[in-house]
């Protein structure tokens, strides 16, 4: 199905207004936030889980469109809070990823004979950070990770899990201390 270019330049509330009566339409957004919402979910859990997250993702957004807050332009918040609740869902997949990095110093998506989409990569920095981001309490992995990875803002990170701007400040800072303290511990030779 070709998406109507009407419907390609109206804005996310729009256009999931639109779906509620042509649920077709709803495509659009998935061809609109779905590509860098995958390269986040590998970042989090590694390709073999991406295109399931992403589609439980969708499945859930497409399921709720109905309660989607039209006064919001943007869907990508609420689209990251869905899949962190996803990813949520799936928390020993997430950290076993990170003890296999930190065991092999191999990313999932560096293995040879993987395609490895650009940028998604970025645990494979060092092993130290994979250590650091498994010792985080969930709630702070996915603040932090919304905000460095998926480059939310403090308020679209805010309204993507449904928590008090100061929540994501004080979330997001303790994040970043408990990161520095391991990555100093680690070049010291923890």
């Amino acid at each position: 199905m070709t998406i109507p270019r009407e419907v390609v330049e109206v804005d996310d509330a729009t256009l999931i207004e639109r779906s509620l009566n042509e649920p077709e339409i709803f495509a659009a957004l998935f061809d609109r936030h779905a590509p860098l919402l995958h390269r986040y979910v590998i970042r989090r859990l590694g390709p073999s889980e991406a295109e399931d997250v992403v589609a439980d993702t969708f499945l859930a957004a497409f399921q709720r469109r109905g309660d989607y807050d039209r006064g919001r332009p943007d869907a990508r918040p609420w689209l990251y809070g869905i899949a962190s609740n996803v990813i949520g869902k799936r928390r020993r997949t997430e950290a076993n990823l990170y003890r296999a990095y930190i065991r092999s110093g191999v990313h999932p998506a560096e293995i040879p004979g993987r395609q490895v989409e650009d940028g998604v990569n970025t645990l494979a920095v060092n092993q130290p950070l994979a250590r650091a981001l498994l010792r985080l309490t969930q709630a702070d992995r996915d603040v932090l990770l919304l905000v460095a990875w998926a480059e939310l803002s403090y308020q679209e990170v805010a309204d993507a899990l449904a928590i008090p701007l100061g929540t994501v400040a004080s979330r997001l800072n303790r994040a970043r201390v408990q990161i520095r303290q391991a990555l100093d511990r680690g070049e010291q030779g923890e």
